[in-house]
């Protein structure tokens, strides 16, 4: 059985996808795809669960301020955000559909 991810997920990936490499963290991904915490986070546990995320404390955060969880795509995360926007795209004759 083949499902797409909700918009919010589609959104978190896309976000990633925009620079794979970078480590993100919640707070400032949140404000960029317009979601809170209580929708945010539970994307980004699933996401780390299934593979598509790696996860790491930060080293050395700034004085006074706690260390955050950083977040970035797998390989395996960016094909799956890259099926995604594809799928996201109109649709032509053919086209599979994204196995999620």
């Amino acid at each position: 059985m083949t499902r797409r991810p909700s918009a919010q997920t589609a959104l978190v990936l896309a976000a990633f996808a925009a620079d794979p490499p970078e480590w993100r963290y919640g707070y400032a991904l949140g404000q960029e795809v317009g979601l809170k915490a209580g929708s945010l986070y539970p994307i980004l546990m699933r996401l780390s669960d299934r593979g598509l995320l790696e996860s790491k404390w930060e080293q050395d955060p700034s004085p006074g301020r706690p260390a955050r969880h950083l977040y970035r795509l797998t390989g395996a995360g960016l094909q799956v955000a890259r099926q995604v926007a594809q799928a996201a795209q109109p649709k032509r004759h053919g086209q599979a559909q994204v196995a999620w």
